[in-house]
């Protein structure tokens, strides 16, 4: 999949521009809310998603495949954001522990066991009152069904990209031994789950 996205950027450089998701912005407003400070986003991209956390005083380490997209979020934020390169299949990459964690659009993209370990990782590296939060496409989107079928609500996509689509059922199964709080359905170009877990 690096291959993938590695085109995908190079191709296009910032190909979802510069404005944050709303996602992005509403897990900043709740992290400062409760006083969060030390911030990760596994897949942070170009550096789009940390602004909202940057802009409310908070520190943010990344963690990206991709090398051009690293090097895009350092031509646009220099010094501002530590990111790791390498996957999140791969986590830890540091043995930091944070007050938050903010994954959006990613987890979806994982098959079962990554799904899985990528859950137990980022629990593992939040702090006791720590909240994380994940984003991931629901079976409500139009493109749910398309493709070619993987395995249960996965499906080969857009070229390549293997997607898969959750519901109330499956985020419990996943989620619900790291605690899950609150569940919200919020709007970008898809509909997503917003996956609120407390430590």
């Amino acid at each position: 999949m690096i291959e993938f996205w590695e085109e995908a950027f190079k191709s296009k450089q910032e190909m979802w521009g510069s404005v944050p998701t709303q996602t992005a912005v509403l897990s900043a407003e709740l992290f400062a809310k409760n006083g969060l400070k030390k911030i990760l986003i596994p897949g942070i991209g170009y550096g789009r998603n940390a602004t909202p956390f940057l802009n409310k005083g908070m520190t943010v380490t990344g963690i990206e495949i991709s090398e051009t997209a690293i090097h895009l979020a350092e031509r646009n934020f220099g010094k501002t954001l530590k990111i790791h390169h390498g996957s999140v299949t791969d986590m830890p990459v540091d043995q930091a522990i944070y007050d938050g964690i903010f994954c959006h659009a990613l987890i979806h993209l994982l098959d079962e066991n990554e799904r899985k370990k990528l859950i137990a990782d980022c629990y593992n590296q939040l702090a006791t009152g720590g909240l994380m939060i994940f984003s991931a496409i629901t079976k409500d989107a139009s493109t749910y069904g398309q493709g070619t079928l993987i395995s249960t609500d996965r499906y080969k996509q857009f070229g390549g990209v293997n997607m898969f689509f959750y519901d109330l059922q499956s985020i419990q199964q996943e989620f619900g031994n790291y605690g899950l709080h609150h569940i919200k359905t919020v709007e970008e170009n898809y509909p997503f789950y917003l996956i609120q877990c407390i430590k």
